[in-house]
């Protein structure tokens, strides 16, 4: 869930005031306030960082998981936290942001972005779906363990769904997943599979 606070700001006026205490994002200007995620939100974040971090280490590539990194559309006053953001780190001496605002923006540095969708869905769906894909991050993900976006997205009657967004010619093209290997273009021995992770958010 997520608050919009009325004051808009520039990317650099954001980065300036953004508090310690909690999470933010901005979004065209416009200040997110991000609420604290549920313990399920937390577990499925935690299951997929894992199982990645397996994987890019087997494979000894050099990325790394960030705590809190923003990505930031070139020439946009927005700013986003990924739930998971996968980064290679032999890119960032070319990100001009990273070393004193931990931001990125760099198609070359984010091969994975993933988002769990919450309430606000339309977020995921939609506005990071487009940002994303004009940033040219490789692989999107997103995870709809609750089933909650759209009907165009988790079917009729609504599912439980993941999404891999995969950029071809520019644009992202959808894979939607209920059960069943996941599917990477990034990581395609990834051992991991849908139901895995929808397990991960099941009630506690």
């Amino acid at each position: 869930m997520t608050q919009t606070l009325l004051k808009t700001l520039t990317f650099e006026e954001f980065v300036e005031w953004m508090p310690e205490d909690k999470r933010f994002e901005l979004h065209d200007g416009e200040i997110i306030e991000v609420a604290q995620p549920t313990g399920e939100h937390e577990k499925v974040i935690g299951v997929l960082a894992k199982n990645i971090t397996v994987e890019f280490v087997r494979l000894d590539r050099p990325y790394f998981i960030p705590s809190k990194v923003l990505v930031k559309p070139e020439g946009k006053k927005s700013g986003y936290f990924p739930d998971v953001l996968v980064l290679d780190e032999t890119n960032l001496q070319n990100e001009p942001l990273y070393k004193k605002e931990s931001t990125v923006s760099q198609s070359a540095t984010i091969p994975l972005v993933i988002e769990v969708v919450s309430t606000n869905w339309s977020v995921d769906y939609a506005l990071k779906f487009d940002e994303y894909s004009d940033i040219g991050i490789l692989e999107y993900w997103i995870v709809d363990y609750l089933g909650i976006g759209g009907k165009e997205f988790t079917g009729i009657p609504k599912q439980p769904t993941f999404t891999v967004c995969q950029l071809e010619n520019g644009q992202y093209k959808r894979t939607f997943l209920r059960s069943g290997k996941i599917q990477s273009k990034v990581f395609p021995e990834l051992n991991l599979t849908v139901e895995q992770v929808f397990q991960a958010g099941a009630a506690l």
